[in-house]
């Protein structure tokens, strides 16, 4: 990759940026926009109606029974579809890093400076913009207020009485999740604003990780040769846009506290829906050369020109005491808080805010049972923690920001990795917090082990470290609203078991758990159009649930496959539980996941049907893309078995079953002579083995096993399950074709690619590109040695998301080489993260190959 295609794409976001003024310790790395960037290419998602005619055809019976589950859920049952085919959300190419820690739900300010996205309601997404959430500046010199802005470039309907437009080409937003910077150069008044976002996402850290707090610090730099006052306005209505804000009953009421020798005041807005009711709060510390002060409420419509002239006239709000009336229904309420402090020529000064939510307990849709989130368990559970919540930010954000630059450093300062991933790596980490993040205390009547016992193959019911950190759960899309999807988890776990081992471990329990458990209910399933059990015994379910029911409780929301399908589940459970052994060294876990392991083993030896050792593939789901169907063994899912069964020797070893050893070694060896003999084409591993036309397509994902035992360090010697030589000559292969041979090499691997250079287009997913696949690609070659390919493949992919279509902190599942994309901020790149672990394992700095030498351009 030439470095010059890498400093175009960056420069394009900056082009309309006229200020020569940089901001105040704005960093290097991350990902850098001018306010007035406008994203050319406008891309639309997939829908029911992207469906090419010979998979309306082969899919007929799916698309009408799909048709009447949706109507059901959507006309019936007012409910929304946990996917939703018809209304996908479109593509508004204006977010920016979300804010608040894990678990407690988020607020995305937007790349602008708009408040835009909404998950306080625990996996429910609310895309609104707020127009009245604002800062606002006041600068006054000698008494008098020369400039007042609303630093926004936005030109509303409403609120006519501020002052909107701000010119955005004197402006750029700078992101390193989880911190976010927008400078501002205010023209003709030689001040410059440096805006720094904070949020408490903390490798490791498991108590101020939780919190729902982000803290705004402004930086003020006065270039003139005499002093300024300076005001910051923040302002915030009650509610997210929601419907809910004009149902009447909120209220809004001024607070101070002190604690510790130190003092914070603020609003605190109250929001008293029947369901999930919660209190915003805005808040700033009280110090002696600032000035806080408050306005209780304001109507946020109309032109709202009192609020205006309130701060104008002096450079503060009136202060008034006692609480705001509750609104009657149909109207809405805001507050505002403003900070002020003197800057002398040619200096700088400081002021903070802290914006924090507090709803500690939540029901999810069907309201059967209460959960109380992580942070409570510091901040209690009485919905009355705002003040503490913000005394606590505005007191520790300096100590969460010197460890998160300790964490970050070494990465951001190694010069042989390039910019690009800096970005893509920690800012891909949005996910983890925004992902409609729950992470909540394990009730004590909680039992996870499916009550099978320990004695009889199964678990403890409250294993000590679900019970010390709790249970956390994720979406695998914010549009795929299904907690904790395991097949694409798979990707996705190494960001946590890398910075969160331990929610790494609490998710493994939750699922083991759910494994040894069993639904007979029988449930018809859209693919197939047979029914079938919900939950059948030893096989791990596609996900734990929708957050419009009632996760943990009802496994396996999923409605499109039955649980035999997934057989890639079992075995990415395997893989997933030693390679989580092999980097925690966790020997508890180990012991108690081991009959686990075997049962799913089991489970799966049912599809040797031959007894060559090496497991058939039926059906569509098991091989990951939907619609791809596979006869005989394949690529994908055999490659996971091969895999699987070498892990379990060596897990064998470790808690010292030689008969298990030798019953997996044995399987091991004749599969990989029959995997060996049935897929290896001479240049890669055959799509399946069926024989049929597109039998020899060429799978990005092919060595996804191999992968994992990689990341698990195996892979050589006793525990090798593929030819180093085959896997390398494989993995060239895809880079030549998947990589290279589409869209000019610029955008990624394409899923499925026949041999003779063109996308396979026999299913819907074969001609996307997937991130999160892509990512693991590129972990996968590093781990080979092929750094350049890797570096290659994945850059693909940032640039096309982050700087080509306008999908910061959006990350899709995939998108096509043209047109179209599916599922935006989904789960499975922040498989970006077994990058790192493969650059931590291998040797980053190689002399570029005379083949590949264009492409270590792209690290300087």
């Amino acid at each position: 990759m030439t470095s010059e295609w890498g400093e175009k794409s960056t420069a394009d976001l900056m082009s309309r940026y006229v200020s020569k003024e940089m901001g105040y310790e704005v960093p290097k790395e991350g990902w850098r926009i001018c306010l007035a960037h406008e994203f050319k290419e406008k891309r639309k998602p997939f829908q029911a109606k992207d469906v090419s005619l010979s998979n309306v055809l082969e899919h007929v019976g799916l698309g009408i029974r799909y048709l009447k589950w949706w109507y059901k859920k959507t006309q019936v049952e007012k409910k929304a579809p946990f996917i939703d085919m018809f209304r996908a959300q479109p593509l508004r190419q204006i977010y920016g890093a979300p804010l608040g820690g894990i678990g407690g739900g988020t607020i995305t300010r937007g790349w602008r400076g708009e408040f835009c996205r909404w998950q306080l309601n625990p996996g429910m997404y609310h895309y609104k913009t707020v127009t009245a959430n604002q800062f606002t500046v006041c600068l006054r010199r000698g008494g008098q207020t020369v400039y007042q802005q609303v630093l926004s470039v936005e030109r509303p309907p409403t609120l006519q009485g501020w002052n909107w437009g701000y010119c955005g080409e004197y402006a750029f937003y700078h992101a390193l999740y989880p911190r976010a910077w927008t400078v501002y150069h205010l023209p003709g008044q030689n001040v410059t604003l440096t805006c720094r976002q904070v949020s408490p996402v903390i490798p490791h850290d498991y108590q101020d990780s939780s919190l729902p707090v982000a803290v705004f610090v402004w930086d003020i730099e006065n270039k003139n040769d005499y002093a300024l006052d300076v005001s910051i306005m923040f302002t915030m209505v009650n509610g997210s846009g929601h419907k809910d804000d004009k149902s009447g009953g909120h209220w809004n009421e001024p607070f101070h506290l002190e604690k510790e020798g130190e003092a914070v005041s603020g609003v605190l807005l109250h929001h008293c829906t029947t369901v999930n009711p919660y209190t915003l709060c805005i808040a700033a510390r009280e110090q002696p050369d600032r000035e806080v002060s408050h306005q209780t409420a304001f109507s946020p419509k109309g032109t709202c020109s009192s609020l205006w002239s309130d701060l104008i006239t002096d450079g503060r709000l009136d202060s008034p005491t006692g609480s705001s009336p509750p609104t009657p229904k149909g109207e809405k309420v805001g507050a505002a808080l403003a900070v002020g402090c003197s800057v002398p020529a040619q200096s700088r000064n400081t002021l903070e805010f802290c914006l924090a939510w507090d709803m500690p307990k939540i029901t999810f849709g069907s309201r059967e049972r209460e959960h109380i989130r992580r942070y409570a368990r510091y901040f209690g559970t009485e919905g009355d923690a705002s003040p503490s919540l913000s005394h606590y930010a505005l007191t520790h954000y300096k100590q969460w920001e010197s460890s998160i630059e300790d964490w970050q450093k070494p990465i951001l300062q190694d010069s042989s990795l390039p910019s690009w991933y800096k970005s893509a790596l920690f800012n891909e980490l949005y996910f983890v917090a925004d992902g409609g993040t729950v992470w909540t205390e394990l009730s004590e009547d909680a039992d996870v082990s499916g009550s099978v016992r320990s004695e009889n193959g199964g678990l403890p019911a409250q294993p000590a470290v679900v019970k010390e950190y709790g249970r956390f759960a994720y979406l695998e899309g914010q549009e795929y609203r299904m907690y904790n999807t395991y097949d694409v988890h798979f990707y996705a776990s190494f960001a946590l078991i890398m910075l969160w081992p331990k929610l790494a471990l609490s998710v493994q329990y939750d699922i083991a758990g759910s494994v040894v458990q069993q639904d007979p209910t029988e449930r018809l399933h859209l693919m197939s159009g047979r029914y079938s059990p919900v939950k059948s015994k030893n096989v791990v379910p596609h996900d734990i649930g929708d957050p419009d029911d009632e996760p943990w409780q009802r496994v396996n929301a999923y409605l499109i496959h039955d649980t035999a399908d997934w057989k890639d589940l079992n075995l990415k459970f395997v893989l997933q539980v030693y390679r989580d052994v092999h980097l925690t060294q966790d020997n508890q876990y180990l012991r108690d996941m081991w009959p686990v392991c075997q049962a799913v083993m089991e489970s799966e030896l049912k599809f040797d049907l031959d007894g060559d050792g090496l497991i058939e593939n039926s059906g569509y789901a098991d091989q990951t893309y939907d619609g791809w169907t596979v006869t005989g063994p394949s690529a994908y899912c055999g490659g996971l078995w091969l895999a699987s069964l070498c892990v379990m020797c060596k897990m064998a070893r470790l808690v010292d079953s030689e008969e298990s050893y030798q019953r997996y070694r044995d399987l091991l060896d004749r599969g990989s002579a029959a995997f060996d003999k049935l897929l290896w084409n001479g240049k890669y591993y055959n799509y399946d083995s069926s024989g049929r036309d597109l039998s020899n397509s060429v799978m990005s994902d092919q060595c996804a096993g191999h992968w994992f035992l990689r990341a698990s360090g195996l892979g050589d010697g006793e525990y090798q399950a593929f030819p180093k030589e085959k896997i390398q000559t494989a993995l060239k292969s895809i880079f030549d074709l998947n990589v290279m041979s589409f869209a000019g090499g610029q955008m990624g691997a394409v899923n499925g690619m026949r041999p003779e250079g063109v996308p396979d287009r026999s299913s819907v997913q074969s001609d996307e590109v997937w991130i999160g696949v892509v990512y693991g690609l590129a972990a996968t070659m590093i781990h080979e040695g092929m750094w350049e390919e890797g570096m290659r493949s994945a850059e693909g992919c940032y640039r096309t998301v982050w700087e080509r279509l306008g999908m910061a902190f959006q990350t899709p599942e995939a998108y096509c080489e043209k047109g179209i994309y599916r599922s935006l901020a989904y789960m499975r790149p922040l498989s970006v993260w077994a990058m790192q672990l493969a650059l931590n394992t291998s040797q980053k700095s190689r002399t570029p190959s005379a083949e590949t030498g264009d492409i270590d351009t792209a690290r300087t």
